[in-house]
């Protein structure tokens, strides 16, 4: 009896109203938290499929400029080598020098989740409207 009483009060429209409200809001919040979780997982692959590739790259670079300086050093008459060794250990910090900061500029203008907060600034916005 009292739940047809409070089924038909007065307060049935404010209540009605308050639960379509949080479930709206849950909704909302669901689907935000699940696309950030897609997000993540998308980044999470592409990070150990870079990792994989930076790290072949790097071993076989190393191994190739190895042998390029053992052939060079060999090339070289014998009373200069020691000038070929310098210059080439030059060269090849120069180039490391230059490819880390390259790397470091790279990896800043990375963005983690950008969808995510594209749909978050989206929502606060349509909440300040309101």
């Amino acid at each position: 009896m009292t739940d047809l009483q409070q089924n038909q009060g007065p307060g049935k429209g404010v209540i009605s109203i308050g639960q379509r409200i949080i479930t709206t809001l849950v909704g909302i919040v669901e689907t935000r938290v699940r696309l950030a979780v897609v997000e993540l997982e998308e980044e999470k692959a592409n990070l150990i499929q870079m990792l994989l590739m930076i790290g072949l790259t790097m071993l076989f670079t190393a191994f190739g400029l190895m042998s390029l300086m053992v052939l060079i050093i060999w090339a070289v008459d014998a009373q200069y080598r020691l000038m070929a060794i310098a210059i080439t250990t030059a060269v090849l910090f120069a180039l490391a020098l230059i490819f880390g900061l390259w790397t470091l500029a790279k990896s800043r203008k990375s963005s983690l989740l950008r969808a995510t907060r594209k749909e978050l600034e989206n929502d606060r916005q349509l909440l300040e409207k309101e």
